[in-house]
């Protein structure tokens, strides 16, 4: 994806932060180095210790056993040293997600042997059973649950042993059933038993890795016929971590895999398009609340708009991951009453609005994987995203319910250009892909007036304006943390920049006013910025520097990728730096660069003690191919020796300053307005 200038990493930083502190993700931190030896000075030095992992899983064994109706029982029992603190925090809470209305989890086991000596059992009632956070203001939902162990006085060096066992019953895609599984190759787990029970009778397709090959109850896996069930067998003892060979990687990203479904068509057509609409009757109210959405519009454009910004934007999304319903949705009244639903309820009360104007809606599941979900078996979890296809067919166009701040028809960059399996009427073809194309020009523009002061202070206001991709992740930045932590986001975003000093003063605007650029200002200010005893002073110019991406890695063998530019762009940045008064300063010169695939240019100017600068470079292509990677490279260089020019200041003598003394530094100008694509 092309940068505008460096701060996409960071946006990405933010948004991760956001989703792990919804998720309850633990970050890890480094282990303390280790102290030196006291033994003699003489003996040969140790190589270093290898880092120990906070906790250790001496022991992973699963069972698992498929009925013939779908039904499925899994058992868990896991043994863990505990090794440091962070192992400790690590396991203070062990959680099982699941869905009550057809599933159960009991934890019939957790065991603590101290390494002080002595072992204590975790009574039940530290055993809690709670609805799944995301939906504890979503009545609908409470089925998706959380059971959770509190695990107190575990410490360094204990042994935590505990079982758990989850029952599957009446799912709602019974009889069929799936599975994925891949072994640890990261050395956490030393060993790890895996049994798989499967039905005799049933077909099932079965996949697993040439390199963990399992031991089939009776003799070796092929040929053999199973009287009542199919027993699998694995015992693997994890080595040390190393580079997993392409021999040693999984098969279609698992070691296992099996599915009852014969193909991805019958999954789709014939047991998910049962949950989304296949057929489907417009409720009296539904088709009001559709009317006085698009009241008063003539283009269907107009309307699709209208209806997508409702449902995006007033329909509070449910976070849950797709398929923890098992697919189940509700009814689109219901739905509408709520104010809230999952990602495919909320794909469901899209269809029923919009279907009277322009064609049945189709959801589309998508995977962020980088394996191809078509080459796989298939699965209906194989998937975490969904997006909404609407339109007939000649005029078919994606949708992004579920951001609730995405403009209309923006999809997320990640999900762009990707396969996608079409669920609902008039599908024609199951695999489709997702437009790689954004519904506007993405531009952004970074407006910056400085002024340094006598004492070498640095006081900037900055103003960003954003249309597309880095868009998109400003509004999720902002919109997910609270106003009062903005400072926060401003001071991540100017620091990933190249912006130093204390932030005040942020400002955003609306996360759902998504028919207007995103703009963000904020004020900082530098201390010490200039050393006006040196001589002469040099400041680069006061501009974030723009991120170019960078040349693919060469292959080890076969024909090099080619150069991925990501969506065209065009970014322009701007700066004005006021300088006290007697300051004199020279420019550096600009520099023009023009390709077929991109162009830059620079402009810089110093006059009556004011500083400006300017640099614009817009992205025409997506792609390079990899025969052009001098040229780029060149073009490359090109802007990089053009980022790193400085202005040259002077300033007149002490006397003279002294002088000048009472007389005010040159005021700054009033903040600039928001600027309009």
């Amino acid at each position: 994806m092309t940068l505008a200038f460096n701060s996409l990493a960071a946006l990405r930083a933010i948004a991760a932060l956001c989703f792990c502190t919804l998720l309850g993700c633990t970050n890890l931190v480094a282990q303390e180095a280790p102290k030196k030896s006291t033994e003699q000075s003489t003996e040969k030095a140790k190589p270093p210790a290898e880092p120990e992992n906070p906790a250790q899983i001496e022991l992973l064994e699963t069972h698992i056993r498929f009925e013939s109706n779908g039904d499925s029982r899994k058992e868990v029992h896991t043994r863990v040293k505990i090794n440091n603190e962070l192992g400790v925090q690590q396991f203070a809470r062990i959680n099982f997600g699941y869905n009550r209305a057809f599933e159960s989890v009991e934890i019939p086991l957790v065991h603590i042997t101290h390494a002080s000596g002595g072992s204590v059992d975790i009574l039940p009632s530290a055993i809690t059973d709670q609805p799944n956070p995301v939906v504890l203001n979503a009545p609908a939902y409470q089925d998706v649950r959380v059971k959770s162990v509190r695990i107190l006085g575990l410490e360094p060096g204990d042994l935590l042993e505990y079982r758990v066992v989850t029952v599957v019953t009446h799912h709602p895609l019974a009889p069929d059933f799936w599975l994925e599984h891949s072994f640890d190759r990261s050395g956490v787990v030393s060993r790890e038993i895996f049994d798989l029970s499967l039905p005799a009778a049933p077909k099932v397709q079965l996949k697993i890795n040439p390199a963990t090959p399992a031991m089939l109850a009776g003799g070796d896996i092929g040929g053999i016929v199973c009287a009542t069930y199919c027993v699998y067998h694995w015992d693997r003892t994890t080595p040390a971590p190393t580079a997993v060979s392409d021999k040693e990687s999984p098969v279609s990203d698992s070691d296992i895999a099996l599915t009852t479904y014969a193909s991805w068509k019958q999954l789709a057509a014939s047991r998910l398009a049962v949950f989304f609409g296949t057929t489907m009757v417009t409720p009296p109210e539904i088709e009001a609340k559709a009317a006085a959405l698009t009241e008063g519009l003539v283009k269907p454009e107009a309307k699709s708009e209208a209806l997508y910004d409702f449902v995006s934007k007033k329909i509070r999304t449910v976070d849950l991951p797709l398929g923890s319903t098992g697919f189940m949705t509700r009814n689109p009244s219901e739905i509408l009453a709520s104010g809230y639903g999952t990602p495919e309820d909320k794909y469901v009360l899209f269809a029923a609005l919009a279907d009277n104007f322009f064609g049945p809606a189709r959801a589309g599941l998508i995977s962020s994987s980088a394996v191809d979900p078509q080459t796989s078996l298939p699965q209906p979890y194989s998937f975490n995203h969904m997006l909404t296809m609407t339109g007939w067919p000649s005029i078919n166009f994606w949708l992004e319910l579920n951001v609730e701040i995405a403009p209309y028809q923006v999809i997320p960059s990640q999900f762009r250009g990707k396969k996608v399996l079409v669920v609902g009427p008039a599908v024609t073809e199951i695999w489709q892909k997702v437009d790689d194309s954004l519904p506007f020009a993405a531009k952004q523009s970074v407006t910056i007036d400085a002024s340094v002061t006598r004492d070498g202070t640095l006081a900037s206001k900055v103003h960003y304006s954003l249309r597309g991709d880095n868009e998109l992740l400003l509004r999720i930045a902002f919109h997910q943390t609270p106003k009062e932590k903005w400072k926060d986001v401003a001071q991540l975003l100017a620091f990933s920049d190249g912006f130093r000093g204390k932030i005040t003063n942020v400002e955003a605007s609306d996360p759902y006013a998504t028919r207007e650029p995103f703009t963000v200002d904020y004020e900082i200010s530098q201390p010490k910025f200039i050393d006006w005893s040196k001589k002469p002073v040099r400041i680069p110019a006061l501009l974030p520097q723009i991120g170019l991406p960078d040349l693919p890695a060469k292959p080890a063998s076969g024909t090099a990728p080619p150069i991925e530019l990501g969506t065209p762009l065009e970014v322009e940045t701007h700066v004005v730096v006021h300088l006290p008064a007697g300051t004199t300063a020279r420019a550096p010169i600009g520099v023009s660069v023009s390709r077929d695939y991109a162009t830059f240019a620079s402009q810089y100017s110093a006059k009556a003690e004011t500083l400006t600068a300017t640099r614009h470079v817009n992205f025409l292509l997506r792609e390079l191919p990899a025969e052009r990677t001098a040229d780029y490279n060149s073009f490359r260089h090109a802007v990089q020796n053009d980022e790193s020019q400085d202005f040259t200041l002077e300033r007149p003598e002490a006397a003279s300053l002294k002088r000048n003394s009472a007389a005010p530094d040159h005021p700054a100008p009033p903040k600039p307005k928001s600027a309009k694509p």
